[in-house]
Protein backbone atom coordinates (compact mmCIF):
# COMPACT_ATOMS: atom_id res chain seq x y z
CA UNK A 1 0.00 0.00 0.00
CA UNK A 2 2.29 2.06 0.75
CA UNK A 3 4.55 1.74 -2.12
CA UNK A 4 1.48 2.33 -3.85
CA UNK A 5 0.87 5.84 -2.48
CA UNK A 6 4.15 6.88 -3.37
CA UNK A 7 3.76 5.31 -6.87
CA UNK A 8 0.26 7.50 -7.28
CA UNK A 9 2.50 11.19 -5.73
CA UNK A 10 4.90 9.95 -8.13
CA UNK A 11 2.92 10.04 -11.41
CA UNK A 12 1.02 13.32 -9.59
CA UNK A 13 4.45 14.70 -9.78
CA UNK A 14 4.81 14.16 -13.50
CA UNK A 15 1.67 15.25 -14.70
CA UNK A 16 2.20 18.72 -12.68
CA UNK A 17 5.65 18.71 -14.82
CA UNK A 18 3.78 17.82 -18.38
CA UNK A 19 0.90 20.65 -17.35
CA UNK A 20 3.43 23.56 -16.59
CA UNK A 21 3.49 26.01 -19.06
CA UNK A 22 6.86 26.52 -21.18
CA UNK A 23 9.56 28.62 -20.30
CA UNK A 24 8.58 28.92 -16.42
CA UNK A 25 11.14 28.19 -14.42
CA UNK A 26 10.64 25.42 -11.79
CA UNK A 27 10.84 26.46 -7.85
CA UNK A 28 14.34 27.70 -7.31
CA UNK A 29 15.42 28.31 -11.05
CA UNK A 30 15.49 31.59 -13.26
CA UNK A 31 14.70 31.65 -16.60
CA UNK A 32 17.61 32.48 -19.40
CA UNK A 33 14.56 32.63 -22.04
CA UNK A 34 11.43 34.64 -20.98
CA UNK A 35 9.45 32.62 -24.26
CA UNK A 36 8.61 35.81 -25.90
CA UNK A 37 12.05 37.70 -27.03
CA UNK A 38 16.08 37.19 -27.17
CA UNK A 39 16.33 39.59 -23.73
CA UNK A 40 19.80 38.70 -22.03
CA UNK A 41 21.24 37.09 -24.78
CA UNK A 42 23.98 38.37 -27.26
CA UNK A 43 26.29 37.10 -30.18
CA UNK A 44 29.19 35.70 -29.87
CA UNK A 45 32.89 37.38 -29.81
CA UNK A 46 36.06 34.91 -29.67
CA UNK A 47 36.67 32.74 -26.76
CA UNK A 48 37.28 33.59 -22.98
CA UNK A 49 41.38 33.61 -23.46
CA UNK A 50 40.81 36.05 -26.52
CA UNK A 51 37.78 38.23 -24.85
CA UNK A 52 40.37 38.67 -22.05
CA UNK A 53 43.01 40.36 -23.93
CA UNK A 54 40.33 42.84 -25.47
CA UNK A 55 39.99 46.27 -23.53
CA UNK A 56 36.72 46.62 -22.24
CA UNK A 57 35.52 49.26 -25.07
CA UNK A 58 36.50 46.91 -27.72
CA UNK A 59 35.07 43.97 -26.40
CA UNK A 60 31.51 46.11 -25.76
CA UNK A 61 31.40 47.34 -29.40
CA UNK A 62 32.69 44.27 -31.14
CA UNK A 63 29.74 42.21 -29.21
CA UNK A 64 27.19 45.09 -30.10
CA UNK A 65 27.99 44.19 -33.44
CA UNK A 66 28.06 40.43 -32.94
CA UNK A 67 24.72 40.67 -31.45
CA UNK A 68 23.19 42.75 -33.94
CA UNK A 69 23.96 39.87 -36.66
CA UNK A 70 22.84 37.37 -34.16
CA UNK A 71 19.56 38.84 -34.24
CA UNK A 72 19.30 38.40 -37.92
CA UNK A 73 19.19 34.55 -37.39
CA UNK A 74 18.57 33.54 -34.05
CA UNK A 75 14.23 34.02 -34.18
CA UNK A 76 11.54 33.37 -31.17
CA UNK A 77 8.80 32.22 -32.48
CA UNK A 78 6.08 30.21 -30.72
CA UNK A 79 7.68 30.36 -27.30
CA UNK A 80 10.52 28.31 -29.06
CA UNK A 81 14.42 29.84 -29.69
CA UNK A 82 14.75 28.97 -33.63
CA UNK A 83 18.08 29.46 -35.65
CA UNK A 84 18.81 29.35 -39.17
CA UNK A 85 21.88 27.80 -39.19
CA UNK A 86 23.64 30.70 -40.88
CA UNK A 87 25.64 33.07 -38.31
CA UNK A 88 27.31 31.86 -34.59
CA UNK A 89 26.97 30.74 -31.16
CA UNK A 90 24.41 32.73 -29.13
CA UNK A 91 25.85 33.15 -25.19
CA UNK A 92 23.90 35.00 -22.49
CA UNK A 93 25.10 38.24 -21.47
CA UNK A 94 25.93 37.08 -17.64
CA UNK A 95 28.48 35.13 -16.85
CA UNK A 96 28.25 31.68 -14.49
CA UNK A 97 30.36 29.82 -12.15
CA UNK A 98 28.32 27.06 -10.47
CA UNK A 99 24.93 25.88 -11.69
CA UNK A 100 22.52 23.56 -12.33
CA UNK A 101 20.62 23.84 -15.90
CA UNK A 102 17.90 22.71 -17.42
CA UNK A 103 17.58 23.06 -21.60
CA UNK A 104 15.18 21.57 -23.75
CA UNK A 105 16.44 20.86 -27.47
CA UNK A 106 15.45 19.47 -30.89
CA UNK A 107 17.44 19.21 -33.79
CA UNK A 108 16.92 17.94 -37.71
CA UNK A 109 18.23 14.54 -39.07
CA UNK A 110 22.26 14.51 -39.25
CA UNK A 111 21.46 17.98 -36.92
CA UNK A 112 24.60 19.52 -34.88
CA UNK A 113 25.05 21.24 -31.94
CA UNK A 114 25.82 22.10 -28.03
CA UNK A 115 26.01 23.48 -24.67
CA UNK A 116 29.15 25.64 -24.20
CA UNK A 117 29.62 25.32 -20.34
CA UNK A 118 31.58 28.88 -18.91
CA UNK A 119 32.70 29.38 -22.84
CA UNK A 120 33.72 25.89 -23.30
CA UNK A 121 32.82 23.70 -25.48
CA UNK A 122 30.40 21.35 -25.03
CA UNK A 123 28.03 19.89 -24.01
CA UNK A 124 27.32 17.14 -27.22
CA UNK A 125 23.99 17.64 -29.27
CA UNK A 126 23.80 15.56 -32.39
CA UNK A 127 22.15 13.38 -34.61
CA UNK A 128 24.80 10.26 -34.31
CA UNK A 129 24.93 6.99 -33.38
CA UNK A 130 27.49 7.69 -30.05
CA UNK A 131 24.05 10.17 -28.44
CA UNK A 132 24.05 13.08 -26.71
CA UNK A 133 24.96 14.93 -23.71
CA UNK A 134 28.99 13.92 -23.89
CA UNK A 135 31.59 16.37 -23.15
CA UNK A 136 33.04 15.90 -26.82
CA UNK A 137 36.41 18.02 -26.35
CA UNK A 138 37.55 15.84 -23.48
CA UNK A 139 41.24 14.34 -23.88
CA UNK A 140 42.08 12.94 -20.67
CA UNK A 141 38.65 12.60 -19.13
CA UNK A 142 35.46 10.49 -20.38
CA UNK A 143 34.62 12.58 -23.23
CA UNK A 144 31.47 10.06 -24.55
CA UNK A 145 28.03 9.41 -22.76
CA UNK A 146 27.40 6.61 -20.37
CA UNK A 147 23.69 5.59 -22.74
CA UNK A 148 22.20 6.56 -26.03
CA UNK A 149 19.26 8.62 -24.69
CA UNK A 150 18.18 11.16 -27.82
CA UNK A 151 14.78 11.00 -29.04
CA UNK A 152 14.53 10.82 -32.74
CA UNK A 153 15.61 13.93 -34.98
CA UNK A 154 12.56 16.47 -34.96
CA UNK A 155 11.67 15.54 -30.79
CA UNK A 156 12.26 16.99 -27.99
CA UNK A 157 14.88 16.36 -25.55
CA UNK A 158 16.07 17.50 -22.20
CA UNK A 159 19.15 18.32 -20.62
CA UNK A 160 19.69 18.47 -16.98
CA UNK A 161 23.28 19.75 -16.21
CA UNK A 162 25.26 20.36 -13.13
CA UNK A 163 28.48 22.25 -12.79
CA UNK A 164 30.29 22.91 -10.06
CA UNK A 165 34.08 23.30 -10.10
CA UNK A 166 35.64 21.99 -12.96
CA UNK A 167 33.27 18.62 -12.53
CA UNK A 168 30.02 18.24 -14.75
CA UNK A 169 27.22 15.85 -14.33
CA UNK A 170 24.19 15.75 -17.05
CA UNK A 171 21.17 13.80 -17.73
CA UNK A 172 19.27 13.45 -20.78
CA UNK A 173 15.72 12.87 -21.09
CA UNK A 174 16.11 11.77 -17.35
CA UNK A 175 19.48 9.17 -17.84
CA UNK A 176 22.85 9.90 -16.59
CA UNK A 177 24.99 9.98 -19.23
CA UNK A 178 28.05 11.95 -17.61
CA UNK A 179 28.76 10.97 -13.95
CA UNK A 180 30.55 14.52 -12.25
CA UNK A 181 33.52 14.35 -14.99
CA UNK A 182 36.12 16.63 -15.15
CA UNK A 183 35.58 19.31 -18.20
CA UNK A 184 38.55 20.38 -20.15
CA UNK A 185 39.96 23.61 -20.86
CA UNK A 186 39.60 23.15 -24.75
CA UNK A 187 41.08 26.62 -25.22
CA UNK A 188 44.38 26.70 -22.76
CA UNK A 189 44.76 23.29 -22.36
CA UNK A 190 47.44 23.32 -19.46
CA UNK A 191 44.98 25.25 -17.49
CA UNK A 192 41.92 24.52 -15.56
CA UNK A 193 38.15 25.89 -17.12
CA UNK A 194 37.53 29.14 -16.27
CA UNK A 195 35.63 29.65 -12.90
CA UNK A 196 33.03 31.97 -14.33
CA UNK A 197 31.65 32.79 -18.00
CA UNK A 198 29.05 32.98 -20.54
CA UNK A 199 27.02 30.10 -21.76
CA UNK A 200 26.48 29.44 -25.34
CA UNK A 201 23.96 27.47 -27.48
CA UNK A 202 26.63 26.18 -30.10
CA UNK A 203 26.45 27.40 -33.97
CA UNK A 204 27.37 24.33 -36.18
CA UNK A 205 25.74 24.86 -39.11
CA UNK A 206 22.21 23.15 -38.06
CA UNK A 207 18.76 24.57 -37.77
CA UNK A 208 17.92 24.54 -33.98
CA UNK A 209 15.28 24.98 -31.35
CA UNK A 210 15.64 25.60 -27.70
CA UNK A 211 13.09 26.34 -24.86
CA UNK A 212 12.62 25.67 -21.16
CA UNK A 213 15.88 27.37 -20.14
CA UNK A 214 16.05 27.07 -16.97
CA UNK A 215 19.18 27.72 -14.24
CA UNK A 216 20.15 28.11 -10.48
CA UNK A 217 23.60 29.54 -9.30
CA UNK A 218 25.11 27.24 -6.68
CA UNK A 219 27.21 28.73 -3.95
CA UNK A 220 31.32 28.21 -4.31
CA UNK A 221 30.47 25.88 -1.00
CA UNK A 222 29.33 23.48 -3.14
CA UNK A 223 32.71 22.44 -4.59
CA UNK A 224 33.94 21.44 -1.40
CA UNK A 225 30.60 18.49 -0.53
Amino acid sequence: MHRLKWLGVAMLGVAAMALAADNTPPEGFTALFNGKDLTGWKGLVGNPKSRAAMKPEALAEAEKKATEAALQHWKVADGVIEYDGKNNSLCTEKKYANFELYVDWKIHKGGDSGIYLRGTPQVQIWDNPVGSGGLFNNQKNPSKPLVFADNPPGEWNTFYIKMVGDKVTVKLNGKLVVDNVTMENYWERDKPIYPCEQIELQHHGSNLWFKNIYIKELPAEEEKK
